[in-house]
């Protein structure tokens, strides 16, 4: 086999999918290489962990042959890395697998690996579901979602986002039990079976945390639709120039609108509302919580009179601080306290320039929303209080 390529074009493809490969693959050495795939004028590169594969396609314009072979990703990313933009040519011998590796002042020369020994990208069942977004949409529920979730070994389900598709939209979920987001796109909906009893063959999928990051990453440079298929084990996403297939998390995800207040006759809603700039709660709380408990990480919010007051102590280092910024509040003084890290990744992940924080009591869940609303993604963000002395 032989090809051209630019070294820039395949060092960006490149990068974007060594992400998958994994640190440790001792028992399966084949995995700390790149698969490349000739047919045609088709390039087709696969990287994989077994549990999360990524693939990407590039069109070749000097080809000669087709086959396959694992070529060691370090090698590569430590060439192209160096390389200013120059065309590449790739010699390979299909008989004993040594690649050759042209450029314009010089060469390098090492061996591949059979392909076939590469492992095979999983297939979807027949009965798989599917839904497309726009890239903008999935990328925006993702990272709004991702921050959320959890790393308890024992609670698997909450270390990934949850996708929870409706016949009226699509709702991306993470929660790690302390703060849950939930982002529900209107402007994707599901195609749901609808069943004798009126109800609708349920369509979800909880996605990991790795190939979540990886898909965000991506998406950021995607600008085409995205089509997501499933089944009950592994999703599968088509971009314009990648694919992803991956593992689902196995278990059932939490009811997480149970958890979220609603104004209903049995359980009525009427939370004291505050409105504050969104910026200058963030850059309060960065400061103050400098000074709170390393333990604990305990910040207070005192609302009274349309003032915020937000303060913190460390007994054991006697050292305290507090500041006040105004704000939209005349309900009742209500004094809360919260971790500072959650209540700070949950205003650093809000695009609004203000928000609206729902309160109904020093022990209860609180709501972060956006002040200005958007037509097609309704965002809610709740935090659960630490309990003040």
């Amino acid at each position: 086999m032989k090809f051209s390529i630019s070294s820039a074009g395949l060092f960006s493809h490149l990068q974007a999918i060594s992400r998958v490969i994994g640190s440790k693959n001792a028992q399966l050495p084949i995995l700390d290489n790149f698969l490349f795939k000739i047919d045609e004028k088709v390039l087709t590169v696969t990287a994989s962990d077994l549990d999360t594969t990524l693939i990407t396609q590039i069109e070749l314009e000097q080809v000669e042959g087709n086959g396959s072979v694992a070529l060691s990703a370090k090698y590569l990313l430590e060439i192209l890395k160096e390389f200013s933009d120059q065309p590449l040519e790739f010699v390979i011998n299909d008989e004993n697998l040594s690649v050759t590796i042209k450029s314009q002042n010089g060469s390098y020369n090492f061996i591949g690996t059979p392909g076939d020994e590469f492992p095979k990208v999983p297939k979807l069942k027949d009965n798989a579901k599917s839904i497309t977004y726009s890239a903008s949409h999935l990328g925006s529920g993702l990272s709004k979602a991702l921050f959320a979730t959890g790393n308890d070994d024992l609670r698997p389900v909450m270390s990934g986002v949850y996708f929870d598709i409706t016949p009226d939209s699509s709702i991306f979920v993470g929660s790690d039990g302390h703060k849950l987001v939930r982002v529900k796109n209107l402007a994707t909906k599901g195609s749901q079976t609808l069943n004798e009893d009126g109800s609708y063959e349920p369509a979800a999928f909880i996605l990991p945390k790795k190939p979540a990051n990886l898909l965000k990453n991506i998406l950021a440079k995607e600008s085409d639709s995205v089509h997501v298929s499933f089944d009950d084990r592994n999703v599968y996403f088509k971009l314009s120039n990648y694919e992803m297939v991956c593992r689902q998390i196995e278990g059932n995800y939490p009811k997480y609108n149970s958890v979220i207040p609603v104004n209903s006759p049995n359980q009525p809603y009427n939370p004291f509302k505050a409105v504050v700039d969104r910026v200058s709660m963030l850059n309060v709380l960065k400061r103050v919580s400098v000074f709170a408990s390393q333990a604990s990480q305990l910040v207070k919010l005192d609302f009274a009179d349309n003032e915020l007051k937000i303060s913190a102590q460390d007994i054991d280092f006697s050292i305290s601080a507090q500041e006040s910024l105004s704000c939209m509040y005349q309900d009742e003084p209500m004094s809360i306290g919260f971790k500072a890290l959650f209540l700070m990744e949950i205003l650093s992940n809000i695009d609004s320039n203000e928000v609206v924080i729902e309160l109904t009591a020093p022990y209860s869940a609180a709501l972060v929303l956006p002040l200005e609303p958007n037509e097609m993604e309704d965002i809610l963000m709740l935090i659960t209080p630490i309990m003040l002395d």
